[in-house]
């Protein structure tokens, strides 16, 4: 705990990172999950039939072959099968962190988290061991994931399903608030044996972009919206902080970005239509900075076609508190964002920033 503490200071002067203290009794894995076994290695997969631009339909057959190429290409087997067995089997219970911020319209599509269930069964892991997870219930609801997925697989949220673990949690005093403590899900604690995360790609007004390490932290711990204010955000150290607490870092082994549909603006929601785009691509890795650092390219360069200032502007020339002016004018920014806080995880050791050192293939299915 610490350890970490300390390493969340480093390169920052004196009163800029917060003072976080982390409490969890469970121990750090040797070979944790993140950034796994593949570190820097991404695996896009693109297909312009994957989705329908004009109804949002998802095309199955489309998706299970992105889902297939992208799994055997990132573990090198010739059959994806073998590819999820060497992650899941049998005696594991699995957590898929969905992201359902932007639901109904952009969230991890219920075709995308169909095909990973009917791969971890396939994987031998029991319907009944599957939790498709968030951490809000009313958002998750409105995906109806139940009228997708295999039968026995479960839908819960931390109000529906054990609740908050008191033994883990991240305290820091970021404005002086009363309550100081985000405790992570106790499905992701006592129940889960592995987590894989399920972001999309989204444009953020306070993280910059929200990707994969936004959607493991702010996803599996509560009360987190604490860390921005008026025009100040801690997401820069208060992601990667969180990302890093046991077990969640060595229990999230599979990161799987579902981009087929994104928002450039106004993010993590999508009010606007106008803001929607469509990436038609999946990401697949081990290793979420890596998929992370791509997703930062993806979003800025649909910002810069949309003559929009970059996700990496802090201009206080370009702030307004006015929310309604920030959801409406993507040249101005609600919060001074911290795009950063991708490279900042590199810290922890949770993976590879450095363009030069991804191993980013890229794979096209017709």
């Amino acid at each position: 705990m610490a350890a970490a503490a300390s390493a969340a200071r480093v390169g920052k002067a004196a009163g800029e990172i917060p003072e976080y203290r982390v409490v969890t009794p469970y121990p750090r894995s040797e070979k944790p999950g993140m950034p796994g076994p593949y570190p820097g290695r991404v695996v896009r997969v693109r297909s312009e039939n994957c989705i329908d631009e004009a109804t949002e339909r998802i095309d199955i057959p489309t998706i299970q072959e992105m889902i297939a190429r992208g799994m055997s290409s990132l573990t090198g087997d010739a059959d994806a099968r073998d590819s999820w067995r060497r992650f899941f089997n049998s005696s594991d219970t699995v957590g898929v962190k969905i992201n359902s911020s932007g639901a109904p319209a952009v969230c991890s599509r219920p075709e995308v988290v169909t095909e990973i269930c009917r791969q971890l069964i396939g994987a031998g892991v029991k319907p009944g061991e599957i939790f498709i997870h968030e951490r809000g219930e009313r958002q998750m609801a409105s995906i109806e994931y139940p009228k997708y997925v295999p039968q026995g697989v479960r839908v819960e949220a931390s109000s529906t399903y054990l609740g908050l673990d008191p033994d883990v949690f991240v305290d820091v005093n970021f404005f002086g608030e009363e309550d100081t403590r985000s405790f992570m899900l106790r499905m992701a604690t006592q129940r889960f044996t592995k987590i894989i995360n399920v972001p999309n790609m989204k444009d953020h007004g306070a993280a910059g972009v929200t990707g994969c390490l936004k959607n493991l932290a702010y996803g599996e711990f509560n009360n987190v919206g604490r860390s921005h204010f008026h025009q100040k955000t801690h997401t820069l150290s208060f992601i990667s902080t969180l990302c890093d607490v046991e077990p969640l870092r060595s229990r999230t082994v599979l990161q799987i970005m579902d981009g087929l549909i994104g928002v450039w603006h106004a993010g993590p929601f999508s009010r606007d239509k106008r803001f929607r785009f469509y990436p038609k691509q999946m990401l697949f890795g081990t290793d979420p900075v890596a998929i992370d650092r791509l997703l930062i390219d993806v979003i800025d360069d649909k910002r810069k076609a949309e003559d929009a200032i970059s996700v990496w502007d802090q201009s206080m020339d370009n702030y307004d508190s006015d929310r309604a002016k920030w959801e409406n004018d993507p040249n101005i920014n609600r919060f001074i964002r911290e795009t950063g806080h991708i490279e900042y995880a590199t810290r922890f050791g949770l993976g590879e920033y450095d363009l030069g050192r991804i191993d980013a293939k890229e794979i096209q299915i017709s």
